[in-house]
């Protein structure tokens, strides 16, 4: 479990404030709210790149707020994905194993692994810019997965696709997420990725976490007031997978 208690950020005249908040073990956990609000920001602190003024982050009981990124085992996926271009599609997805010291039988099981449940073992020897951006993002994700990590931040993962990859890529999150059950936060300014993904929501405005509750009860609370034209489309979808 991830626990966040009275973590306050200053960058400048932003304020990130976050009370209190608990993450569940294998939770697909969203926070959803629009552009500039501080998801970023927020995640960028979990991770260990931003330095709170206080609070803690505790993870299993233990608190790692002051420990350096590598220490946390965390594992971040952002929105421009920052594969090297100079490594193919199966170094970059063994960085972090090397980096851990395993040996190269190991490595090989465990990259082959995952490339077989994101089905990209064909595209092992390419590189980045010789890959489409869905296959990009499934590099990605293979490349966060393969450590293992506590806790997978997403941060827009699925912002630079267009509309039918944006798609096809939501159902396969989900389906990914059903099948190895790893613990989530997904950032996003988009109420229907929110929606379809999160186990639960958490809505924030101006640095502040407003609102909690799942998909359905989020439709119902006047947060969603402001999404009612995006929401009422895919009513019939939500109702099935919720």
């Amino acid at each position: 479990m991830i626990v966040i208690e009275d973590l306050m950020v200053k960058l400048g005249s932003f304020t990130l404030q976050v009370d209190y908040l608990e993450v569940r073990d294998k939770e697909y956990f969203v926070v959803m709210g629009p552009s500039g609000v501080g998801k970023t920001v927020f995640l960028r602190t979990l991770i260990g790149f931003i330095k709170p003024l206080k609070g803690k982050i505790i993870v299993n009981g233990r608190d790692i707020t002051n420990e350096p990124p590598e220490n946390r085992g965390f594992a971040l996926v952002p929105q421009d994905y920052a594969l090297w271009p100079h490594m193919t599609v199966y170094e970059n997805i063994a960085y972090g194993l090397k980096a851990r010291g395993l040996d190269s039988q190991v490595i090989r099981e465990k990259v082959e692994w995952i490339a077989r449940i994101l089905e990209i073992t064909d595209i092992l020897d390419r590189y980045p810019n010789q890959i489409s951006g869905g296959q990009q993002q499934r590099v990605a994700l293979a490349r966060a997965l393969v450590v293992e990590p506590q806790l997978v931040l997403l941060d827009e993962p699925l912002a630079n696709l267009d509309p039918r990859l944006r798609f096809k890529a939501r159902s396969f999150l989900r389906e990914l997420h059903m099948k190895l059950g790893f613990t989530a936060i997904h950032v996003t300014h988009n109420i229907v990725e929110a929606l379809y993904l999160g186990d639960r929501i958490a809505y924030m405005e101006e640095g502040v976490i407003k609102h909690i509750s799942t998909p359905i009860e989020f439709i119902k609370s006047p947060w969603s007031k402001p999404y009612l034209d995006e929401i009422e489309p895919i009513l019939g979808m939500l109702s099935d997978i919720q």
